[in-house]
């Protein structure tokens, strides 16, 4: 390891700031044989490839959910495997729509008969010699979707948030078990968790940069999404899908599908989960669904550590994403930024700069090491945390960690939101009625 002083005008850690002797002086084979020694880890981040004698291989894909984020998460695999020495090739898709099905087909040059639509489609997908499945359809489709591929051996590539309810998040926790007995890879989309920047910071707080956290603010504060209006003689489950982003029980709202990102920094960089949510939010700009404009939530990770969680969907406001601590020695921003007078020692990351193609990096390597990466239970407990704030912030009470993990006697444990993803495979579901948001308390 090198020494890295951190003080007050210092800025980014990822900024090539170190002189080139220090960047000499400590290789990535240095950093992989210090991690080899740790057992393959350095402070709870996995050193993948270290001394790996790959074979050339080619991974079998398929993709589940063919929009913007399915599509992408296949570029960002094809890169990774460029990265990672190996091959992967697309052999199916599947998607609610044949238009969204055939548009990916046309683009990888994928046989028809390759190729299923329909809310059942994820089974057909299954049924062929598919290895490798990435997983981009809407969340509350994914406890579902994950146990599936898990139960049919399938490595798995799933897209954040995991759940939109107390129960999906614990079906996620199941699966994640249920892959480490049978030696299957899963990664989630936080892919923060594989940048560099955010990697280093990491190991800058753990090493005491600014001694222990005692608060701080993570915020996902941006503008309003796409939104749809439902067409003449259009089915609610067309819609609802087509029109995700604004159902809660489509995507957790947005607390739960984009502020899940900082609410894992928080949890990672802590090493604990919270034990309580307080929150507020409300209604006002949206046109469509029955989600919120934004959240103020605090979580009481306990011993006085307090986060805000901040969030926000509303156009023509300042924007910030971002995650902010403060320590009895010092501050740090998720991305790199410390503000501390004291010197410690961090590995040398390397990867890919694009994080959304490193996550796939380390998936593959995972596999090839048969050291298979396992990311369920991370993410699904992010993904609780969001929930309970936004159960908070619904119903207007505090919501303890436990009522949505352990008490089976709480209200909160089975609040099963409808219609589930099971429903959409039976036949016709109902929509929730447009700007009908929850409302708490009394007037």
């Amino acid at each position: 390891m090198y020494p890295v002083p951190f003080h007050r005008n210092r800025t980014r850690l990822d900024k090539g700031e170190l002189s080139m002797k220090d960047k000499i002086s400590y290789s990535r084979r240095d950093f992989l044989k210090a991690a080899a020694v740790a057992g393959g880890t350095l402070h709870g981040f996995t050193i993948l490839g270290a001394g790996s004698d790959k074979k050339e291989r080619t991974f079998k894909v398929g993709l589940i959910g063919c929009g913007g984020r399915g599509n992408g998460a296949l570029d960002n695999c094809i890169e990774a495997a460029k990265e990672a020495g190996v091959k992967v090739q697309l052999v199916a898709t599947a998607d609610a729509f044949e238009d969204r099905v055939m548009g990916t087909a046309k683009k990888h040059k994928l046989a028809p008969e390759r190729c299923f639509h329909g809310f059942d489609a994820y089974r057909r997908l299954l049924e062929t010699d598919v290895e490798l499945v990435l997983m981009a359809t809407p969340p509350l489709f994914r406890p579902l979707h994950l146990e599936s591929c898990i139960d049919a051996g399938k490595h798995v590539f799933m897209e954040k948030p995991v759940a939109v309810d107390p129960p999906g998040a614990r079906r996620i926790i199941a699966a994640g078990e249920k892959a480490k007995e049978k030696g299957l890879a899963i990664v989630a989309g936080t892919q923060r968790r594989h940048q560099k920047s955010y990697i280093k910071t990491y190991h800058a707080i753990s090493q005491g940069a600014i001694g222990p956290i005692r608060g701080g603010t993570i915020f996902w504060c941006g503008g309003r999404l796409w939104f749809k209006t439902q067409g003449e003689g259009e089915p609610d489950a067309s819609y609802m899908v087509r029109n995700w982003t604004s159902f809660t029980g489509m995507s957790g709202d947005h607390i739960v599908e984009q502020h899940v990102h900082n609410i894992d920094v928080a949890n990672w960089y802590l090493g604990r989960l919270p034990d309580s949510a307080l929150g507020f939010g409300g209604r006002a700009r949206r046109k469509t669904g029955n989600q919120f404009d934004f959240f103020s939530v605090d979580l009481d990770y306990g011993d006085g550590v307090h986060i805000h969680s901040m969030c926000r969907q509303i156009n023509g406001c300042y924007n910030r994403v971002a995650e902010f601590f403060t320590g009895a020695e010092g501050t740090a921003w998720g991305g790199g930024k410390i503000d501390s007078k004291k010197e410690v020692d961090i590995p040398r990351v390397e990867g890919h700069d694009n994080p959304y193609v490193q996550e796939h990096v380390d998936l593959l390597n995972s596999i090839m090491e048969e050291k298979p990466l396992n990311e369920a239970r991370n993410v699904a407990e992010s993904t609780m945390v969001a929930i309970m704030s936004r159960i908070s912030a619904y119903t207007g009470k505090m919501v303890r960690l436990k009522e949505v993990m352990e008490i089976k006697a709480s209200p909160y444990y089975d609040l099963k939101l409808t219609p589930t993803a099971e429903d959409f495979e039976k036949g016709p579901v109902t929509a929730p009625e447009d700007d009908v948001p929850a409302i708490p308390g009394q007037a």
